[in-house]
């Protein structure tokens, strides 16, 4: 599902249910991270690294550990970047080489509606009144979900670049459909403040990529060399 967002240099693994991933082992580096966490965080964390060693992999580096940065970013082996996510039912991890890439980010969360009271404090209105007319069209989208996702997906993206937090407002997210696939389609972001320099040029948005199907909204933003 992640991979289809992706341009064919990046590297996605993925997995669905209860997969073996999830009794995936950790190295003892990983394992001192989660020692006091509960079993469910424990094994969340253990599948989605299990993604990310088998990308490594594909991408012919020997498999190492992924630990956790500044605010839980990955830290990846050097020539790499990459992103991972998780949620019930579902864990992926995209790579690839820095080379090729400047930055990427990938999300996934379950094709359901947001809880009451997110999408007030994470969507600007202008992006709430474009989602209402996207819901008109094709209410079987969750539509506030699919936002969430792009606006993590971008967050994703921004921090590698910046080391910097994104609040969810300081980017405005426009979501299209593509044609004749009414789950398939793209999401631009204008950055709300001084984006990253790329290339030695400042960037102002990001592109991303998203779809709706089993269950699932994936969300994936990549970002070239200028």
């Amino acid at each position: 599902m992640i991979e289809e967002l992706l341009p064919d240099s990046v590297v996605a693994v993925e997995a669905y249910g209860d997969d073996e991933t999830d009794r995936a082992p950790l190295h003892p580096e990983e394992l001192a991270v989660v020692a006091q966490a509960v079993d469910k965080r424990r094994r969340e964390f253990a599948a989605v690294r299990a993604c990310a060693r088998r990308a490594m992999e594909k991408l012919g580096v020997p498999p190492q550990p992924v630990l956790p940065g500044d605010r839980g970013a990955p830290r990846w082996p050097q020539g790499l970047t990459g992103s991972m996510t998780h949620c019930d039912g579902y864990r992926a991890a995209a790579l690839v080489r820095a080379a090729d890439l400047a930055s990427l980010g990938i999300d996934a969360e379950p094709h359901a509606p947001l809880p009451e009271g997110v999408l007030a404090a994470v969507a600007l209105p202008a992006e709430r009144e474009r989602l209402s007319l996207l819901a008109a069209r094709e209410p079987a989208v969750h539509w506030d979900r699919l936002l969430f996702s792009a606006k993590e997906s971008v967050y994703k993206a921004w921090f590698p670049l910046t080391g910097k937090w994104l609040d969810f407002t300081e980017a405005d997210i426009e979501v299209r459909v593509d044609p004749g696939t009414p789950r398939l389609g793209r999401f631009r972001a204008e950055l709300l403040v001084p984006g990253p320099l790329v290339g030695g040029r400042p960037l102002t948005y990001f592109e991303g990529r998203w779809a709706a199907r089993r269950g699932l909204v994936a969300t994936a933003v990549t970002v070239p060399h200028v």
